[in-house]
């Protein structure tokens, strides 16, 4: 079987993903596209040599909806022969795109595949999907679930609870992203991954000033009465603070077989290595990424002690804090240019936006091995390793 490569990596800024967001103004298709035709545009390659092009989208609804990857990939110049799909894991939709476009090259289906996502909060709110009064997920789960699924806040708050993770701890960590991602801008060190457009080039959210005293003054973002009466355990300790904000952002990476890359004379980044995916309790739901990483390791033949960095998706502390102590990894190895607390999680977009921040970071630290996984609405999680190329 071949190997998969990837052999560019980038993405847009994140903005806030709020009407006075400093990309809301630029369509989600026009945001994909940027990075469509920066991955053409440093690596010199025909497009018309792209096979498919698999993006990731979580609320396709609006202008992100009949199928936007394809416009995408038509507004950045590709040939109309280059076809193109949506994927909607949810917050892994782009994560699960890299899987498939690996997956491809591997098996001999594809020679040379795109795997990207978008996701425009500002102009496709979140579950702008469901219209009111409308039930997405049937009778069939009423009756296996019949005191009702939760929101994603609300299995923050229980995690936090089963874990016995504080406010204070979840504030910590909080602040750490935000330190780490302002270091890495004023280190230069997301330079290499970041395709500056329209003026815009840095990160939106991102607060270096941030501080445990500043966070410890947010409310509660979740407190519900009847949530408080069914889940007694739960201490309300998630808030805006301590969890990931609402974003716009695209991120692309491209992805070929050694052999391609040497025969046009393209650098790999990183070797794709291993992938899992698995589902969890959706009450629990963001709890996934627990036995993702154990079933990538198993895959891998590797042990944690092996794994040199971590992408570990911060959708709100306490699912990091709760995957460090199930798995024993060394948190100075972990969202070591800050996460998406700080960096911002534009839904369909994280996937490989965490993917280009991990590959740049190993680079720049030298390391051999790395693990990325992300929790996903409905108790999902995908895991992937990464390995250098010497």
């Amino acid at each position: 079987m071949r190997d998969a490569v990837i052999v560019e990596a980038v993405r847009t800024p994140i903005g806030k993903g709020k009407p006075n967001g400093s990309l809301a103004h630029i369509h989600p298709v026009q945001l994909l596209a940027h990075t469509l035709r920066t991955l053409v545009e440093r690596t010199g390659v025909d497009p018309a040599l792209i096979d498919d092009v698999i993006g990731g989208t979580v609320d396709q609804v609006g202008e992100q909806a009949m199928n936007t990857t394809r416009y995408a990939a038509l507004s950045a110049g590709f040939p109309e022969t280059v076809p193109a799909t949506t994927v909607d894991r949810q917050c892994g939709s782009s994560q699960q795109a890299v899987h498939f476009a690996a997956q491809g090259v591997m098996s001999g289906a594809y020679d040379m595949v795109v795997a990207c996502g978008v996701e425009s909060m500002s102009r496709v709110p979140m579950w702008s999907n469901v219209p009111p009064d409308k039930d997405p997920f049937g009778p069939g789960i009423a009756e296996r679930y019949p005191e009702g699924l939760v929101p994603q806040g609300i299995s923050a708050e229980l995690i936090a609870a089963k874990w016995s993770i504080t406010r204070e701890q979840m504030d910590a960590f909080a602040v750490s992203s935000h330190h780490k991602a302002a270091a890495a801008w004023e280190q230069g060190l997301f330079d290499a991954e970041v395709a500056p457009l329209d003026g815009v080039s840095r990160d939106e959210c991102v607060r270096p000033g941030s501080t445990p005293e500043i966070l410890a003054g947010l409310r509660p973002a979740y407190h519900d009465p009847a949530f408080a009466e069914r889940f007694p355990q739960i201490e309300w300790n998630v808030t805006a603070g301590n969890a990931s904000p609402i974003n716009d952002g695209a991120s692309a990476v491209l992805i070929t077989s050694s052999e391609t890359a040497a025969r046009l004379g393209l650098r790999p980044l990183a070797r794709l290595h291993s992938f899992a995916v698995t589902g969890s309790d959706p009450i629990l739901m963001l709890t996934g990424v627990i036995p993702a990483t154990e079933k990538v390791l198993r895959r891998a033949s590797l042990s944690l002690a092996d794994i040199d960095l971590f992408e570990v998706n911060e959708a709100f502390s306490s699912v990091v804090l709760a995957w460090q102590q199930e798995t024993g990894a060394d948190l100075g190895k972990v969202n070591v240019h800050g996460g998406a607390i700080a960096i911002g999680h534009p839904l369909g977009a994280s996937g490989t936006r965490l993917t280009t921040t991990l590959v740049h970071a190993m680079r720049e630290r030298g390391a051999r091995y790395a693990l990325q996984t992300m929790c996903e609405a409905g108790g999902l999680a995908n895991a992937m390793i990464i390995e250098s190329v010497r």
